[in-house]
């Protein structure tokens, strides 16, 4: 896997260098066009790592992605979910950080393709930018992602989500679409080398519009931890290489529950 890990890594920078050059005359048909070039480097990109890592990829509930704009509310560990997510909607906007938008090339890709950048240095104000960015996104039938907990966290680790998405549901009326996965048991987190094992993906039931704030935040976050925990138990059971976090946490969903 070091060796497989090295040649994704090169093929992962190659395909992206050549996309961001060659698909320069793309954005010149505007956002179409933009995105036409996102999905095909997010496409491509998954596939090599398929190809290369030997990692099987499995994406459940495809049916449950709602049609026109919602948001969707995807657990974070690992650069896969930012890759693997585009292909699959009709019109993907992240909500990220705004430091992003300053690498040069790759960040003037992320201002083209509009997604939503917060100043996280002013919560208050990045707040309602995203507000705003996201009720026009999802107006002009845009699925808008987030990730809840801000940052990426270890495969296992205790959650720690933002109430920014409670805000958010708030303040328009559209679905939460939960994601729960265990891409950081394969990708993990400021590792350059992967771990064998399966990605599975699961798309669970929408949250509809309507619900008071709390009781939304409280439902997306119990609904992926549980999906979570029983994503990490599969892993386990089929023998996946896991990382240390991520054996802990399946020791402790084994180990006997006790009464008081």
């Amino acid at each position: 896997m070091l060796i497989r890990s090295y040649l994704y890594s090169l093929a992962f920078f190659s395909v992206t260098a050549v996309m961001a050059v060659l698909g320069a005359p793309f954005a010149l048909g505007g956002h179409r066009g933009v995105m036409i070039v996102v999905k095909a480097w997010t496409s491509s990109l998954i596939g090599l790592h398929r190809l290369i890592t030997g990692t099987r990829h499995e994406y459940r509930h495809l049916e449950r992605i709602p049609p026109g704009g919602f948001i969707l509310a995807s657990k974070h560990q690992s650069t896969f979910e930012t890759l693997a997510l585009v292909p699959l909607l009709a019109d993907p906007a992240f909500i990220l950080k705004r430091e992003l938008t300053w690498i040069p090339v790759f960040g003037w890709w992320l201002k083209l393709a509009g997604n939503i950048a917060i100043d996280r240095g002013s919560p208050t104000t990045a707040l309602r930018k995203v507000i705003e960015g996201t009720r026009a996104a999802v107006a002009a039938g845009r699925q808008v992602i987030i990730f809840p907990e801000g940052t990426r966290a270890e495969a296992g680790a205790r959650p720690d989500y933002k109430q920014g998405i409670a805000q958010i549901y708030r303040s328009l009326d559209v679905p939460v679409l939960p994601v729960a996965h265990n891409a950081g048991t394969v990708w993990p987190r400021k590792a350059r080398v992967h771990r064998r094992g399966t990605i599975v993906v699961e798309f669970l039931e929408p949250i509809p519009p309507g619900l008071k704030p709390r009781d939304m935040f409280q439902k997306l976050e119990s609904d992926i931890e549980a999906a979570c925990d029983r994503l990490l138990l599969e892993a386990a059971t089929r023998g996946d290489d896991l990382p240390v976090t991520a054996r802990t946490r399946v020791d402790e969903l084994r180990a006997p529950q006790t009464s008081t």
